[in-house]
């Protein structure tokens, strides 16, 4: 059967050539490791460029997230990984079930390692996914889609819109290109990182300023819903012998404990870093400790007596 001819892309500015690396077929090691570094500040810009709009979509995204509500990534490709490793990382490092952080790409779990490239062009794909999430309005959910067209990516915006009124997410586009807001789009965070140092290769500076913003979202969320005290992961779950020696760390950090006393503290907290503290601040037992937490939202601050500023 004879294939369609698929949308021109020539005009998006992350499938131009990009007139700096022109020569980068003759380029030695050191020529090329410095032309990728150059372009590399261009992903850092880019990031910085568009604070203000991931400020405007975390703030939207915030008061759902806190009382409980997802943050939802759906991609392609690059995109999709970016996404789903952003989602995997949120359980270990703030204590979050896996369901709070959810990873959407196309082509499923099995396109993380092997390229499912052909399932990106269904605008539909990722329904059957956002259905069994029962989405509602505490939640929201990113497209991400470094070139701004991407179908899988970009058809959760009808889905979305087609969910009663009322019970919709808070919706956004997360792509590297200038652009207008799909239909049913609430944000667009433009991250205009420009052209690839290869043709068209989004797994580069776009794929970094990517991962920058969500780097920024979910960490930000995280400290706004109070799992993060000072710049410290006391939501941290002690699974492993690395996470167990810096939860000990940490717990030293804010009670002075010696490393031996930090780790029987630890274990008779059930390895939960904010109860260990609390109990040694408070002198409280666990669940002494654990009933305090709660009355503070899980605020480590808060169930220490300390006044926060929101800021």
């Amino acid at each position: 059967m004879k294939q369609s001819t698929p949308p021109d892309r020539s005009h998006l500015s992350t499938e131009k050539r990009n007139p700096r690396t022109m020569g980068l077929h003759r380029a030695s090691v050191d020529e090329c490791v410095a032309m990728m570094q150059r372009e590399d500040k261009e992903a850092v810009q880019a990031v910085k460029r568009a604070g203000k709009r991931l400020s405007r979509f975390i703030s939207a995204a915030e008061p759902g997230f806190v009382a409980g509500g997802r943050l939802v990534y759906v991609g392609a490709g690059t995109s999709g990984r970016l996404g789903v490793l952003d989602a995997s990382e949120a359980p270990p490092t703030f204590c979050v079930p896996p369901g709070r952080v959810v990873g959407i790409i196309a082509g499923g779990d099995g396109a993380l390692r092997k390229s499912s490239e052909g399932a990106e062009d269904d605008p539909r794909g990722a329904w059957p996914e956002l259905a069994a999430l029962s989405l509602n309005a505490s939640d929201a959910v990113i497209a991400i889609a470094a070139g701004g067209t991407t179908p899988y990516a970009l058809g959760v915006f009808e889905f979305c819109a087609g969910l009663p009124e009322g019970g919709r997410p808070v919706t956004a586009l997360l792509c590297c290109v200038q652009g207008e807001a799909p239909p049913g789009c609430d944000h667009v965070i433009s991250l205009r990182t420009g052209p690839e140092a290869l043709t068209g290769s989004t797994r580069l500076k776009a794929g970094t300023a990517t991962k920058l913003a969500l780097n920024t979202i979910s960490t930000t969320l995280m400290v706004r819903s109070g799992r993060v005290y000072e710049n410290l992961m006391v939501d941290v779950r002690a699974t492993n012998e690395k996470l167990r020696d810096r939860a000990a760390r940490i717990i030293g950090t804010l009670t002075g404990l010696s490393r031996a006393e930090c780790f029987a503290l630890l274990e008779r907290a059930g390895g939960e870093v904010k109860t260990a503290v609390v109990m040694h601040r408070l002198g409280a037992d666990a669940a002494g400790a654990r009933a305090q937490l709660d009355a503070a939202g899980g605020r480590l601050g808060e169930a220490l007596g300390e006044t926060t500023s929101g800021a």
